[in-house]
């Protein structure tokens, strides 16, 4: 599979959920993709085993306290890359746990190019609920010059084969990829629409150390996205898949101790926060162009908000709150954090009050 989600988190929390993560550093792995060095990232050296892979899921069940939906989740490598004797031994312990009702899914990530009917059955009979395809780009010269070892037509056969069965799908993408630029990212992001998958997440690339990347860039042959660039770039994506109803469940990868050496990770936009910085970016622009039609100009607002949505909204050190009182010269601006809904915010203005969130704005 590669790095992207490999690193991106030890606990995932989403609606809920309690992942227990199963790496499997390049197991399956055909080809060295140029922005790939999991070993490094994970520092795992243990083989994985039925036997490592039953007491890894033990640990993780012990220690949940409270009612949680449990998965297990096989990351890194290329899941269905394996033979499938060595698929049974990795997921037979996981299916135990699941026919004795100890968790409710299993997940594995894998290649658009190892997907088969009777692979995706075996998954099946073991268990499988969620597949996760490392799509990263649908441009074949992006792809080539990643050495992804596929083109973009495996990734639609694959998605067609999984459409035959009852498989949740969803599709990792990566901006910023060699050969990549804002056109290509915006094609990918269309066909993926199309491909209509259940979810998404959004890794822009990273240079990490001791791999081929991370020698083009000391070459001077590769330019990673900067910071702010791949923040408005994971935006505009984030915004086209949730206005069609695809949910973006990460972007940008969690911060872990490994992301934060500077040995690990060369350049690249890399941020401990970069998902929140998404939705600060997402949530000025959309505040600021709804305010752009009101005649505000020394004026109160108020902005009701979800209280896990509190920073997003102010901003990073209140660069939001500062751009708006800066632009639209306003009197005071007060925040409101009450029963709305997490991305949707109420604000208070003229004796008039407005939904908004990135779907609709709306007079109440």
């Amino acid at each position: 599979m590669g790095d992207l989600e490999v690193i991106h988190f030890y606990y995932e929390v989403i609606m809920k959920n309690y992942i227990i993560p199963i790496f499997i550093p390049h197991y399956g792995c055909q080809n060295q993709c140029v922005f790939c060095n999991q070993h490094k990232i994970t520092a795992m050296q243990t083989d994985v085993t039925a036997e490592f892979i039953n007491e890894t899921i033990n640990r993780h069940l012990s220690g949940i306290n409270k009612e949680r939906h449990i998965e297990v989740a096989f990351y890194g490598g290329s899941f269905t890359a394996l033979n499938i004797k060595k698929q049974i031994e990795l997921l037979t312990p996981a299916y135990h746990f699941l026919k004795n009702d100890k968790i409710h899914a299993i997940r594995i990530s894998t290649r658009p190019d190892c997907i088969s009917k009777t692979i995706l059955d075996n998954l099946l009979k073991y268990g499988v609920s969620i597949i996760e395809l490392g799509v990263q780009s649908l441009d074949n010269q992006v792809l080539a010059a990643s050495q992804r070892g596929h083109n973009k037509e495996s990734v639609f056969t694959a998605v067609q084969c999984i459409r035959q069965t009852n498989l949740k799908l969803g599709i990792q993408l990566m901006p910023g990829l060699p050969k990549d630029n804002l056109l290509q990212m915006m094609n990918t992001v269309y066909q993926t629409l199309k491909l209509k998958p259940d979810f998404v997440r959004i890794y822009p690339t990273l240079v990490l150390v001791n791999t081929k990347l991370a020698t083009l860039f000391y070459e001077k042959q590769y330019v990673p996205l900067d910071l702010d660039t791949a923040v408005k770039y994971c935006a505009i994506m984030k915004l086209l898949f949730e206005r069609n109803h695809i949910p973006v469940i990460r972007v940008g990868l969690q911060a872990t101790e490994a992301l934060d050496n500077h040995e690990v990770v060369i350049a690249g936009p890399y941020h401990s926060a970069f998902g929140e910085m998404v939705d600060m970016y997402l949530f000025n622009i959309m505040i600021s162009q709804f305010f752009e039609g009101l005649n505000i100009k020394g004026k109160e607002v108020i902005i009701h908000h979800h209280v896990k949505d509190t920073s997003k909204v102010r901003g990073m050190k209140n660069t939001n709150t500062n751009t708006w009182y800066r632009t639209f010269q306003l009197q005071n601006i007060l925040f409101k954090q009450d029963s709305m809904k997490i991305g949707q915010i109420e604000v208070e203005c003229n004796g008039e009050q407005y939904i908004l969130n990135l779907n609709i704005i709306s007079n109440i």
